[in-house]
């Protein structure tokens, strides 16, 4: 009888705000670039802010400019899983928050946790099936607000979410928390038991924020149910000219 113990489920995490495929202030639209560096990380899980899912006048004018969601451009044959949550839409299309996995996905649904006026955000909840885990994974995208009160209403409701799942089960949230005061840490901690990766690993957030110059600490990685967390450095080029935002990435063990 085979008594060996079961080995630990790994995989690699990136998340990223893609700014709508465009260079800062929208001078250069960088997809195909930013596809190419996506694909160098040789990530598992992709978590995609800001990522477009139509736009029809950019479709018009601008040259390379797929025609398929950029979810779907960006996950191209290397991520055969993928789910969308279209968060802001006007009238020449969408964009909104997305997930590429190489596990299969068994569920997601996106949650409006907009708040009031045109500032619409979401938070789109997969849950995947990683191939010799014994419990699903819960991944968790989200792009918060640019208002204090907004951003810990959002907060909240992440907590709320996270505390209907089995206590077993491993959560992975990461995304664009446009928290520059840094309290969504205490929040998260105490709400849901999350643990931001980077700062285990090394006393603080990363930096992200321009991503030509980092100042802001905005873009996060939090887990919980996970053994082992290891922040993932990722070069300075060619990120910083794809997106207003750098890059974050872990290693993950359950």
């Amino acid at each position: 009888m085979d008594t060996a113990s079961p080995q630990p489920v790994a995989f690699k995490v990136l998340t990223v705000n893609v700014h709508k495929g465009f260079t800062t202030f929208n001078r250069r639209f960088m997809l195909h670039e930013l596809r190419d560096a996506v694909r160098d990380v040789s990530a598992d899980l992709v978590f995609l802010q800001e990522v477009l899912g139509n736009h029809q006048k950019h479709a018009g004018r601008v040259e390379n400019f797929p025609q398929e969601p950029h979810y779907e451009f960006l996950a191209d044959t290397i991520w055969h899983q993928h789910a969308y949550g279209r968060n802001a839409v006007y009238d020449n299309g969408h964009h909104g928050n997305a997930l590429l996995s190489k596990f299969p996905i068994v569920h997601y649904e996106n949650h409006d946790i907009s708040v009031t006026g045109p500032e619409r955000r979401g938070m789109l909840h997969c849950v995947l099936q990683p191939p010799g885990s014994a419990v699903p994974v819960h991944a968790i995208c989200v792009h918060l607000g640019l208002q204090e009160a907004h951003r810990q209403r959002q907060l909240r409701r992440i907590c709320d979410l996270v505390n209907t799942f089995d206590p077993a089960e491993p959560v992975v949230l990461a995304g664009d928390f446009n928290d520059w005061r840094g309290r969504a840490h205490e929040v998260l901690r105490e709400g849901a038991g999350l643990q931001e990766v980077f700062m285990q690993g090394g006393g603080k957030a990363r930096r992200t924020f321009p991503a030509s110059l980092p100042v802001l600490q905005l873009d996060r990685i939090y887990v919980r149910n996970a053994a082992v967390l290891t922040p993932v450095p990722l070069p300075r080029r060619p990120w910083s000219r794809l997106s207003d935002h750098a890059p974050l990435a872990a290693e993950i063990a359950l």
